[in-house]
């Protein structure tokens, strides 16, 4: 009997290729993208999972109570994952549940010089020794129990090795290392190990771990001091750890150590780090849960839209089956016979859509790749663990898509299907077309999120920031000492240049990194105020080299020598922090901060140096002639290439022991939505597949349509109808479903995006055409669809058609 089946279903697919290939393919392209949303989910989910003591890793992320006279400002000062540390220790000694603490700084770039050669390595961590003890990275040699124990130790990756060393052993080799900025002197660095490379899915990645030891031999100070921060702080728990009896016990545990009452910790499980921190001050990159969720319910849609297709397919032709049903019946076959029948056609045209998808998975590795931005393998997610959920979504898809055809076939009666009474019901058709309205409003829904989603993208891109980041160029030196020193001469000779506008040296840049400062200034009632925001440390043409606009005061001047120690300018967020509504009532007010003391000198209007995602924070510029990182320079957009090489040429003769390494400022700044891209990409990519997916379906019908209606086609052809008249009635219900898809869409549509878009700070207002927009590419897309198959009905010969009837 099987055997008969599955004769019956192969015959069927081939008699009706066309249809065959819509639902194969159609059905297989949707499940491809869920495969693709699955492969990217399931990635973003692994992260971190490689650790083999992962349940047991935690991680402290500090921050500050509300006070008592302020509770409107709680939870208004984010937590951090980098601070102090004498946690570390204090920890370890005070909760005996605590195994192993590993602590490391923050990400360090640092010279590192072979001979001749000069490398800066960027993302480098100094890393306690006991780091082996709690993360599982493999070291493929060395001894990983002393490896970053001595000060001047160092472990590279298994590719950084290589980079360096070739094939060559690396283990005891040196090599000269840079003064990292606060946190070492210069010195030669011996490597004492090498591990596998950090695997993608972890949520902090490094080339290269310097010994802590290094850190502490410099400054042996900041260890113990609870204000300063600079530290990554992680443990390792027994396996008898309660977290709540755990988190029950910090206020003791801080009461007895730290003098600001307001100061507090929380700790995270190492599952959280990468989805579901609010951390700021990550080590690394962090992920989008919420992503996740849009991303999935994408999938979702697009199966959806699928299974429609194939359940519309499959009922419209329903009578042509009418037949077989009703001899089939006659002879004796029940209706759990003819349900078990039409459920196995079901599952093996899943079964070939699955084929289908894994070709076309597999064919489209490079493209999905490079649309996440990941690299991601099918073998890691189709492999014997896998199989069985494979075919539990065999079996569930094929039994949802076919239960309601398999159902309605089998209810025929043989009695009438016999006698030629027609057996075509209107709950068939009703269903038919609530089917097309339900996957065309998912379609909308896709349509108008990806306008939405382009018209916020391009808002980041094209707002005014406050500053002028265009034809920026920006040379990194790592507050290199020597360069400093000849800070003067490499910006007048610079300035030469005529295709050199303006220059101007600082630690930070927009869009970069940027410390955090402890504050003193006078408030409105006399009284000094402390408080903690931004810091840029600029050079005197800052300001005015970025085109920054002063809203009270003055900038830096060559004209007040004293600026360079007793002036501040600060932003106007920060004015209002310490309680002036007016700008000009913060100049000539008293400050101190990081040693310096004075008056603040001005105030610059507020602008975005940090992501569109959050508001413009206090912000305060002092001036630092030599402490700086970057000099920024302003270049004609003529004949670029020539500018760099000549920049590059002044680079070496000042500062010929440090590599030239340049970037442009609007690149960098659009580094921190590189997450937001990549969500348009995939986001885009998919949306357009779903509506792909539903025309492939609305031809499937049309074509369908037009092959039961070739007589009254032909009748009306004979009596005169027009070519247009005859494609308007094959078209008009179809597009007056799609009408009412758009008003069931956009509501929802409206819902949803504005959620998305509460991610963001600065945001676009989501305007009437979008949904308009939406709708006419909908419309279109119909129309292209049906009239195609419309047009083709309408043109074939009456004769022909009634002949054929």
């Amino acid at each position: 009997m099987i055997k008969n089946y599955l004769k019956i279903a192969f015959r069927n697919l081939l008699k009706k290729k066309a249809y065959s290939f819509i639902n194969i393919f159609g059905l297989g392209l949707g499940m491809a993208c869920c495969f693709m949303i699955f492969m990217f989910v399931q990635d973003e989910l692994s992260y971190d999972t490689y650790h083999e003591k992962g349940d047991r890793i935690y991680r402290v992320t500090h921050g500050s109570l509300p006070s008592k006279d302020q509770p409107e400002n709680a939870g208004a000062n984010p937590f951090w994952v980098w601070n102090n540390a004498p946690v570390g220790p204090a920890l370890k000694s005070y909760f005996p549940e605590v195994d192993k603490v590993v602590q490391f700084s923050g990400s360090s770039d640092i010279l590192l010089t072979d001979g001749e050669n000069s490398y800066q390595e960027e993302g480098v961590f100094f890393m306690d020794s006991t780091a082996f003890d709690v993360f599982s990275w493999k070291v493929v040699k060395g001894d990983s129990k002393n490896a970053l124990t001595a000060p001047y130790s160092m472990v590279m990756t298994e590719s950084t090795a290589k980079r360096y060393f070739g094939n060559e052993d690396p283990i005891g080799k040196t090599m000269k290392g840079s003064d990292s900025p606060g946190r070492s002197n210069a010195g030669d660095y011996t490597v004492t190990a090498v591990i596998e490379d950090v695997p993608t899915n972890s949520h902090f990645k490094f080339n290269m771990l310097l010994s802590l030891s290094t850190f502490r031999q410099y400054r042996p100070e900041v260890f113990d001091w609870w204000g300063y921060a600079d530290f990554y702080t992680y443990f390792l728990v027994n396996e008898n750890f309660d977290l709540e009896a755990f988190e029950q016990k910090i206020p003791d545990f801080l009461a007895a150590r730290q003098d600001d009452p307001l100061y507090t910790i929380r700790v995270e499980p190492l599952k959280d780090f990468y989805l579901r921190t609010d951390a700021d001050r990550q080590p690394g990159e962090t992920g989008s849960l919420s992503n996740i969720y849009v991303f999935s319910v994408i999938g979702i849609f697009i199966l959806v839209i699928a299974m429609i297709n194939f359940m519309n397919l499959s009922t419209a032709r329903s009578m042509e089956r009418a037949k077989e049903v009703g001899i089939r019946k006659s002879v004796g076959a029940g209706r759990k016979h003819l349900v078990f029948q039409f459920l196995g056609e079901s599952i093996i045209i899943v079964f070939l859509a699955m084929l289908a998808s894994i070709i076309l998975v597999s064919s489209s590795m490079p493209l999905i790749n490079g649309i996440t931005g990941k690299e991601l393998e099918l073998a890691r997610f189709i492999s014997w663990q896998t199989v069985p959920a494979l075919v539990g979504i065999l079996f569930a898809v094929g039994i949802l898509a076919g239960s309601y055809p398999a159902f309605v076939l089998s209810g025929f009666r043989p009695v009438q299907i016999l006698k030629g009474i027609s057996v075509a019901n209107s709950s068939g058709v009703s269903l038919r077309k609530g089917l097309v309205v339900f996957q065309f409003s998912l379609s909308i829904i896709l349509i108008a999120g990806t306008i939405i989603v382009y018209n916020q993208m391009n808002h980041l891109l094209d707002k005014d920031m406050g500053f002028d980041k265009e034809q920026m160029l920006v040379l990194d030196y790592n507050y290199d000492e020597i360069v400093n020193s000849r800070s003067s001469a490499l910006k007048s000779e610079l300035e030469t240049n005529p295709a050199i506008i303006s220059a101007a040296f600082s630690r930070s840049v927009p869009g970069g990194y940027f410390p955090n400062a402890g504050t003193e200034i006078e408030n409105p009632d006399g009284e000094m105020k402390m408080d903690g925001q931004a810091i840029f440390q600029v050079g005197i043409d800052f300001i005015d080299h970025f085109d920054m606009e002063l809203v009270a005061g003055r900038s830096y001047s060559r004209d007040f020598p004293s600026d360079s120690t007793s002036a501040l300018v600060v932003n106007e967020a920060a004015a209002r922090q310490y309680g002036y509504a007016n700008p000009a009532d913060i100049v000539g007010k008293k400050f101190d901060q990081w040693g310096r003391s004075g008056e603040v000198i001005g105030v610059v209007k507020d602008f975005n140096f940090i992501s569109l995602h959050r508001t413009i924070e206090p912000l305060t510029l002092p001036f630092v002639a030599y402490a700086s990182r970057f000099l920024s320079l302003k270049v004609k957009s003529d004949n670029l290439q020539k500018t760099i090489a000549e920049v590059e040429e002044v680079w070496k003769s000042i500062a010929p022991h440090r590599p030239f390494l340049y970037s442009f400022l609007d690149e960098d700044f659009n580094k921190q939505y590189q997450a937001d891209f990549k969500f348009r990409k995939i986001f885009t990519a998919f949306s357009v597949l779903a509506i792909l997916i539903a025309s492939l379906g609305l031809f499937g019908l049309a074509t369908y349509t037009a092959e039961i209606r070739t007589k009254e086609i032909g009748i009306r052809k004979v009596l005169g109808a027009e070519v247009s008249s005859i494609v308007t009635l094959l078209s008009k219900d179809f597009i007056k479903l799609v009408l009412v898809a758009i008003v069931l869409a956009t509501p929802i549509t409206w819902y949803a995006m504005n959620k998305w878009l509460e991610g963001f700070a600065y945001k676009v207002e989501i305007a009437w055409w979008v949904y308009l927009l939406a709708g006419m590419v909908a419309v279109i897309v119909a129309l292209a669809t049906i009239s195609s198959q419309a047009f083709r009905a309408a043109m074939l010969n009456p004769v022909r058609s009634l002949k054929s009837e």
